[in-house]
């Protein structure tokens, strides 16, 4: 280092200023050397001096070692050890953020903030742009998609079956398959079947007895049932005393347990079932339900009182399986026209992006949109998105949810199409058939 500029640095003074100065600023060393100069020489020095003294105070100040300074703040010491209460486990909707100590002052602008006109880029304000920090991959909770989710075809449901054994209001009625025994107290040959193999009741609905032959005796009571054993007894015996005691019941909600499980009971008492085109599933033993627009609720309830007007004690829950798949249709000026699936959620950019985003050649200021309404007529739309594109807009109205079935259309710009008219009429129609050739223009 040259000696002049050690000399500076230690004392603020210049000893001695060589004719080709080496450090820094020699057009002042150069002013300072010229004669009658000797003021401005020692107001620069001056100048320097107090420049080094600044710089000093500003070090000592800002950056001494971590123990010389006031203990961290207790809510930014909890932040970084977790043991902070604004970040502990709590049930808050949407989550609660775990923030770090260092947090940017983030300026955004608020579509909700408009009073019903679209903000632009000069109602910018402070906001809580990045609330939820690391965890914002994740975000908050948000609203529902949905307020009810209404079943359409292609939708797998899975309706669980249970027996209850419990009937809530009435007496039991019998049905084919349940077994019965009765007896008489006045005649032992009247008794038909055991406690342990009752008299079954046949798929007609009937039983065979002694001197009577064939009963009805599907859909009466066990009480209705005695009556009408003892009145038709009447005519051979003065006082039949005929007695009726139910050894099985509920048959059928076994059968309709066995047909969904198997016998053994070791399988899912469920079953899997797809709504089909024309909007229907088929259960056992009620057969078809139309279900197109139900909702799982209104689905419980129809199913169950279907299933009590033929047996008890049986409770049924659907749930929604697997939603069938959904899907928009984007072609035109993108990169690769498909058809996208819809996972959740998706606006009209979000959709372009997914099919690789619009070409150079896409006119994104008419983007269209083409939809089938629930009775399926067709309608459009025409959107404005070159503004969200080019970052003009911060908030486009034209940005609007897509909804499965839409058809996207990213159409030319008309420089585009004219230069296809162009190599359609006269590259490759008028030159192509008769090539023009152009002489020498010297000549």
């Amino acid at each position: 280092m040259d000696a002049s500029l050690v000399s500076f640095i230690q004392t603020g003074l210049v000893m001695e200023v060589p004719s080709k100065p080496t450090f820094a600023r020699p057009d002042r060393i150069a002013l300072s050397m010229l004669p009658g100069r000797e003021p401005m020489r020692l107001a620069s020095t001056v100048f320097y001096v107090l420049a080094l003294i600044g710089v000093a105070a500003l070090q000592v100040d800002s950056s001494p070692p971590a123990s010389a300074q006031d203990p961290i703040p207790l809510q930014v010491e909890g932040m970084l050890d977790g043991t902070s209460p604004e970040c502990a486990c709590r049930n808050i909707p949407g989550g609660y953020p775990c923030l770090g100590g260092c947090q940017p002052c983030m300026m955004g602008v608020d579509c909700a903030c408009s009073c019903g006109g679209e903000p632009r880029w000069a109602d910018i304000r402070p906001m809580p742009f990045n609330a939820y920090g690391p965890g914002g991959y994740a975000g908050p909770a948000r609203l529902a998609h949905l307020g009810d989710y209404r079943l359409r075809s292609g939708d797998v449901l899975r309706v669980i079956y249970l027996i209850t054994r419990r009937q809530d209001e009435g007496a039991y009625r019998l049905t084919p398959g349940d077994e019965v025994l009765i007896e008489s107290l006045t005649d032992a040959d009247l008794i038909r079947g055991t406690l342990e193999n009752g008299l079954k009741i046949q798929p007609d609905g009937t039983i065979t007895v002694r001197l009577l032959g064939e009963v009805h005796a599907a859909g009466l009571t066990v009480t209705q049932l005695r009556e009408v054993l003892e009145d038709l007894y009447s005519k051979y015996y003065e006082e039949p005393a005929i007695d009726v005691t139910p050894v099985k019941t509920n048959t059928l909600a076994e059968d309709i347990r066995n047909a969904i499980g198997g016998q053994s009971g070791l399988n899912p008492q469920s079953l899997e079932v797809r709504v089909m085109p024309e909007g229907e599933i088929r259960l056992p033993g009620i057969g078809e339900i139309c279900v197109q627009g139900l909702t799982l609720g209104q689905l419980k309830r129809e199913i169950n009182l279907r299933y009590e007007e033929i047996v008890v004690g049986l409770v049924t829950e659907p749930t929604l399986v697997q939603q069938a798949p959904h899907y928009v249709h984007v072609l035109g000026q993108v990169a690769n026209p498909n058809r996208v699936e819809l996972i959740g959620p998706t606006t009209v950019l979000g959709a372009i992006a997914s099919a690789g985003g619009h070409l150079p050649e896409g006119n994104m200021r008419q983007v269209v949109v083409m939809r089938r309404a629930e009775d399926w007529r067709l309608v459009s739309t025409m959107l404005d998105l070159q503004g969200a594109v080019y970052g003009r807009r911060p908030t486009p109205s034209d940005e609007i949810w897509v909804r499965d079935g839409d058809v996207i259309i990213v159409p030319d710009k008309p420089i585009t199409r004219l230069n296809n008219w162009i190599r359609q009429v006269f590259t490759q129609g008028i030159y192509g058939v008769v090539p023009a050739q152009f002489g020498n223009l010297d000549d």
